[in-house]
């Protein structure tokens, strides 16, 4: 039923009987799991080569291996950070985990199940990891299965952190103390004009600004406060953390809302972008920006709806220009797959002098895009539409979009023009 690869992902055929359909699903995930196996030991060859490239034109030790994370996360359309995980899994699996990479070229492993078993043995010696991976990857004397197979995601971590203790607890309470220093507070858009804000914290501190929480919604609703539980700590979290609720004076919060004018003033409903979150509806930023206490600081587009700024004489961009730059690129890096935040300003196309600073050769990049594209043999400059044209050591080319523009609204109708509308919404609704 299966004669080739070709064959499988055309799709199954018309009349195909439940089983059939089922036994095709279970072989497409097996070829998934086959082709990461496959895409892992690619990107170790390709680490390997441009090590050995790098090596022999001379550049230090400390820098070989620089750009392979970020061209294997372009040739995976996945962002830079992405790619440099995918890497260092690939290498740990085929030079350190051989039966879990096993079990992955047999199509029995995910990729994401390999990567819990990496996760979990990481602060152990390549002894005990390996030991690990025998216990649970190896295939039985007998041919029977690995006891990894028929393990659930959280069934694998924890039969993994048991095993992790066992061998070495030092090394496991000694990760625990080190992950204080990993903490940290995220943002992620979400659907509706909603985020997602998360923060990593150690147990004790997570645990008690829940509790804090927790409390706050059951006194809120003890005396009688009608909204939710959920909604009653949403809105305490958000009341403690910017002072809003408090009297006196309160700290100043900049929340950078884009938008035309026409759109400002009422007239327009094209969409308004809000950086760090995406674009929102006209209505929505407009009734945002009555409710608060504002500060309108207007950029002004050309005909053709591109933001349009000044140019400048330094190397580096001036405070303003790169404020614009971080506004126009809408606050994420301009490298393809990665939604990183910017955090640099740099030069698309540069030159022995740095390069022009200006707006259309500047662009938004993370700090890990902004190092790769240091990297021996990566080439990039500006395209006519204002995409970015990045080209690889390898010679292969990924264009970057150019940002978004605000179209200029649409002239009004015509009388004529009216009625015909009308004419045709009746007939329409009619039939």
């Amino acid at each position: 039923m299966y004669e080739t690869i070709d064959r499988l992902l055309a799709g199954p055929p018309a009349g195909a009987t439940e089983a059939e359909l089922v036994g095709w699903i279970t072989r497409l995930e097996e070829v998934k799991c086959t082709a990461e196996a496959a895409q892992a030991e690619a990107a170790v060859r390709l680490d390997e080569a441009v090590r050995a490239r790098q090596s022999e034109a001379g550049m230090p030790a400390r820098k070989l291996g620089e750009g392979v994370a970020s061209q294997v996360a372009l040739a995976r359309r996945v962002s830079p950070e992405k790619g440099a995980k995918l890497l260092g899994l690939a290498k740990i699996l085929i030079n350190e985990m051989p039966h879990t990479f096993a079990l992955m070229k047999a199509g029995l492993f995910s990729q994401w199940q390999a990567t819990i078993l990496a996760r979990e043995t990481a602060c152990l010696s390549l002894e005990d990891r390996r030991v690990i991976d025998y216990q649970l990857c190896a295939t039985g004397p007998g041919g029977e299965p690995a006891r990894a197979v028929s393990m659930g995601l959280r069934q694998l971590e924890n039969a993994a952190k048991k095993l992790a203790i066992t061998l070495d607890q030092a090394s496991v309470v000694a990760r625990a103390a080190n992950a204080v220093k990993d903490r940290r507070v995220s943002l992620r858009p979400a659907p509706d004009t909603m985020t997602w804000l998360g923060a990593l914290l150690p147990v004790k501190d997570g645990v008690a600004v829940f509790a804090a929480l927790d409390q706050a919604a059951n006194a809120a609703r003890a005396a009688g406060d009608e909204r939710s539980r959920g909604q009653v700590m949403a809105d305490t979290l958000v009341d403690r953390i910017t002072g809003r609720s408090t009297t006196g004076a309160k700290p100043r919060i900049e929340v950078k809302i884009v938008m035309t004018a026409d759109t400002l003033a009422n007239d327009a409903d094209q969409p308004a972008m809000v950086e760090g979150y995406g674009p929102v509806p006209a209505a929505w930023a407009r009734e945002t920006l009555a409710d608060a206490d504002v500060f309108v600081r207007r950029l002004f587009t050309d005909p053709a709806g591109q933001l349009v700024a000044m140019e400048s004489r330094s190397r580096k961009a001036p405070e303003g220009l790169a404020e614009f730059i971080a506004t126009r690129d809408g606050g994420i890096c301009r490298t393809n797959g990665c939604d990183a935040p910017i955090r640099n300003i740099d030069h698309i196309e540069r030159h022995a002098d740095g390069g022009i600073t200006s707006a259309e050769n500047l662009q938004g990049l993370c700090e890990r895009c902004n190092q790769a594209k240091e990297a021996l043999g990566w080439q990039a400059r500006p395209g006519p539409d204002g995409s970015i044209i990045t080209t690889t050591p390898t010679g292969h080319t990924y264009i970057s979009p150019p940002p978004d523009t605000w179209p200029p609204n649409p002239p009004p109708l015509s009388p004529a023009e009216l009625m015909l509308r009308r004419v045709l919404l009746t007939h329409t609704l009619a039939a």
